[in-house]
């Protein structure tokens, strides 16, 4: 079985200015780069799942979506960064839908797709919803601080295991984290 590491987007890998709804508006967040490097220089496949609750609430289309989803692509392409999978749900929150976070359909199509051990992999997000959805699935979680989430450093907010920063943080704690197991079992 393979090992995931499961990524929201918006807040988590780019600024969130609310809804990103075109390539301009897209920037990616200091340290997320390297974090999403080191991360799959671990060993772990590297899968979107984001929110897009812009698309249901007509803010902006699904090709709106597809030219950002292309533009992040090329940027991360360019830093020699390939992500193995994305999901998305373009659901408002009314719609009560099967995919939206905290549901997990996105979650559980991924683990089903690429045969990932959940018990060994990780979701990162800015929200309670990316939290949750994490914790139903049985995966291990950190949530990124930052203002727009009112979260502050080390503040165990939602359940999550670990907080941190940024992605480079994360892949810093899971490296430790598997350092860590790989001694309990040497």
């Amino acid at each position: 079985m393979k090992r995931a590491i499961f990524l929201d987007r918006d807040g988590t890998i780019n600024v969130d200015y609310g809804f990103v709804s075109s390539p301009d508006k897209f920037e990616l967040l200091p340290h997320a780069v390297d974090g999403l490097k080191k991360m799959a220089s671990l060993g772990f496949l590297l899968i979107i799942v984001s929110n897009q609750s812009g698309i249901g609430r007509n803010y902006y289309t699904l090709t709106d979506y597809e030219k950002v989803t292309a533009h992040m692509l090329k940027l991360l392409k360019e830093q020699c960064v390939t992500l193995d999978d994305l999901y998305y749900c373009p659901h408002s929150p009314e719609s009560n839908c099967v995919c939206r976070k905290p549901a997990t359909k996105m979650l559980t199509d991924a683990i089903q797709k690429w045969d990932i051990d959940h018990a060994q992999s990780f979701l990162v997000g800015d929200k309670e919803s990316d939290i949750r959805a994490g914790i139903r699935m049985g995966l291990k979680t950190f949530l990124i601080y930052n203002k727009a989430a009112g979260v502050t450093q080390n503040e165990i907010k939602y359940g999550e295991n670990f907080c941190s920063k940024n992605l480079l943080e994360v892949a810093k704690k899971i490296e430790i984290l598997l350092h860590q197991e790989k001694a309990i079992h040497a």
